[in-house]
């Protein structure tokens, strides 16, 4: 190949491997969500009557105000004067530390969600959803179109008030976010029960992804959900 030759085909390489690892963040726009609803759906009871892991999920899109419901619903902000000065959030936290943070997976590229702002800030772009299963398996999590990491931040037990001590202990701090973790999934399966969606709590790849998410050393991924339509 001739360097002409060559220097004409360095934009399609370009796009390939972009393709293949991903693109810079700043390529990647921030999503401004629609105000949540906080009416509709079905009773609390009756959400509990159909809540079930379904696996079996499609490649719809969930419309902008069903995304935006769910994050809510999952770990959004519900009052300004929460426990020890922070804003009050949809799910409890060991002394309001709120130490989880919540990556969604969308066809277009990885995001983290922002509570306060209500909105979706990029992390990187390129379809990520086929590498999220645990030992290869990704089964629904490749083709549906919301998947949400649970991952911890260790460093945000320093802000939670009270300061007890089994903030600062390892063995304490992994039942705190473990538990973190389940009432974060808790909230998103009342949701899907309640719009009629299917959700599927699973295990993921711990470390697979961690480069790309821009991780510090502080946090740590713990699982993922599935939620989409129903096949």
């Amino acid at each position: 190949m001739n360097r002409r030759m060559f220097v004409k085909t360095l934009p399609v390489v370009s796009v390939l491997a972009g393709t293949a690892s991903g693109f810079a963040a700043e390529e990647l726009q921030p999503i401004t969500l629609l105000k949540p609803q906080k009416e509709g759906g079905k009773s609390v009871l009756a959400a509990l009557q159909e809540r079930r892991t379904i696996r079996s999920i499609g490649d719809k899109k969930l419309p902008p105000q069903v995304l935006s419901n769910l994050l809510w619903a999952a770990f959004g902000v519900n009052r300004e004067n929460g426990p020890g000065g922070n804003l009050g959030r949809t799910a409890a936290s060991a002394s309001n530390s709120q130490e989880m943070d919540l990556y969604v997976v969308l066809e277009e590229g990885i995001y983290l969600y922002d509570a306060a702002p209500h909105c979706l800030k990029p992390v990187v772009k390129g379809d990520f959803r086929a590498r999220l299963g645990a030992r290869g398996r990704s089964g629904a999590a490749a083709k549906a179109p919301v998947n949400i990491l649970f991952v911890v931040d260790l460093a945000k037990y320093s802000r939670g008030r009270p300061q007890e001590p089994g903030l600062k202990d390892p063995e304490i701090q992994k039942s705190y976010y473990h538990v973190a973790t389940g009432l974060l999934a808790g909230n998103i399966f009342l949701f899907a029960a309640s719009q009629g969606l299917a959700a599927w709590f699973h295990n993921c790849n711990k470390t697979g992804l961690v480069k790309e998410m821009q991780l510090r050393p502080e946090q740590r991924v713990l699982f993922g959900q599935t939620v989409g339509y129903p096949a």
